[in-house]
């Protein structure tokens, strides 16, 4: 299809007038009547992918089904294809004119969660996961990123000719995290060369949130936090329950150092710098009731958004865990896993796409969210190349992200997610990649 900024530039050039910019074609939305059209003629295909999807979840690095789904799709649409990241799916389109590269990214895990949202396509599916049965559940909408980004490919592998660069499509698992033991999401995407080859300059990606349906949300510089997994372990001396005095109250112990990690995060830290959240989410231990146990394990999160904060939390957690357990007469270390980085999206890049996502959205944007407390791994590409993440608002279900209860309630709105990937694209490609 021939897109309106081509014929603008010939009937300027007809008319004896300069042919428009990229810069100007871009602000004045050359590529939008077309775009609009396409993603109202794909939507259908949209959501029945999305609700395929949904109905057959799969959790990290098992993402077997969706990247055949996916892979089988890009290739029917002439985009050349590779796996990475053991289920991860990468396709490249190559444009019709030369030019930068752009990447556009959807997250394809599910979560060990069992539905409770009563839709005829509600998921069924069980597995195993550490160990334990689980039901398994798209309870935070990577479905609906994955159909999304399958649209937005539909489109532009339909627009190629008129492309001036490249295009690469981002199909990652394990978002939420790989099994336990296991590399996986952006990270290994990143290690496995998923922004080289061609090698990209800039990437995008969504995320489906509660809110009134259909708008494009987003803040410049850090958005999401910092997420650091943490596992506490305490060693005590097992004793009779009615004896405590024989051995290590473990159990007390435990309770103090939880008691603890609260006041470091309301009473010894700024708080008024940026939100920093220190957070105990599972304690085990023991096996009978009159049995104070040898070991105790507990685990939780730290999210944060300032590098100086992050230090000194985590060395008030260790000297709190090593000092409470000391006193009792046991032994406690803390150890840390993976960090996962603050997602930051880049200040210019961002000022850039701002009139594109207005566009996409038909206005309905806002670019000055609060700081949101949840953590994205895409926060891996954006420490390699500029990047902008932005949420999408799909109504109003009756739990928000990760509840057995969460739903893409509209699903209208992900017309508004395809159009918002495919315009970003393109405009960056338009305007020659530099985010000036």
């Amino acid at each position: 299809m021939k897109g309106h900024w081509i014929a603008g530039a010939a009937l300027a050039v007809a008319m004896g007038m300069a042919a428009p910019t990229a810069a100007q074609a871009q602000a004045a939305g050359a590529f939008d009547a077309p775009v609009f059209a396409a993603a109202s003629k794909v939507q259908p295909k949209v959501v029945a992918w999305r609700r395929d999807i949904h109905q057959h979840p799969e959790l990290g690095n098992s993402e077997v089904r969706t990247s055949k789904l996916v892979a089988d799709h890009l290739k029917k649409l002439g985009i050349e294809v590779r796996s990475v990241a053991k289920t991860g799916v990468v396709g490249v389109l190559k444009g019709g004119k030369p030019g930068p590269v752009v990447a556009l990214r959807a997250d394809m895990d599910a979560l060990p969660v069992v539905e409770q949202t009563g839709v005829p396509f509600a998921s069924k599916v069980t597995t195993t996961f550490n160990g334990q049965q689980v039901g398994v559940m798209h309870a935070c909408g990577h479905d609906a990123h994955v159909a999304i980004l399958m649209g937005a490919a539909e489109i532009l592998a339909g627009m190629r000719d008129q492309i001036p660069g490249t295009v690469v499509f981002l199909f990652q698992p394990a978002e939420e995290g790989p099994p336990v033991g296991e590399e996986g999401g952006a990270p290994l995407m990143v290690k496995e060369g998923a922004l080289d080859n061609p090698k990209v300059d800039a990437v995008f990606g969504l995320h489906v949130v509660p809110g009134d349906a259909g708008q494009l949300l987003w803040r410049p510089g850090p958005m999401m936090a910092a997420s650091d997994r943490y596992e506490i372990k305490l060693k005590g001396k097992q004793t009779h329950g009615a004896n405590p005095w024989n051995g290590v109250d473990i159990a007390s112990m435990q309770a103090e150092i939880i008691l603890a990690f609260n006041q470091i995060a309301a009473r010894q830290i700024n708080v008024t710098r940026t939100p920093t959240i220190l957070t105990v989410a599972t304690v085990h231990g023991g096996v009978r009731y009159n049995i104070i146990p040898d070991d105790f394990t507990l685990a939780g999160t730290l999210r944060t958004f300032d590098p100086e904060l992050r230090k000194q939390i985590m060395a008030k957690a260790e000297t709190a865990v090593e000092s409470i357990a000391s006193r009792y007469g046991g032994k406690g270390a803390i150890e840390w896993g993976t960090p996962n980085p603050v997602t930051s999206n880049d200040p210019a890049l961002t000022a850039k796409m701002k009139p594109t996502l207005a566009r996409a959205a038909r206005g309905k944007i806002r670019d000055d969210i609060d700081y949101i407390t949840g953590a994205e791994d895409f926060s891996y590409y954006q420490q390699k190349v500029p990047g902008l993440f932005y949420d999408l608002t799909i109504g109003n279900p009756p739990g928000v992200n990760h509840s057995p209860h969460f739903n893409v309630v509209d699903e209208g709105a992900m017309e508004v997610g395809v159009r918002a990937q495919v315009l970003t694209a393109l405009d960056f490609l338009s305007s020659g990649g530099a985010a000036k």
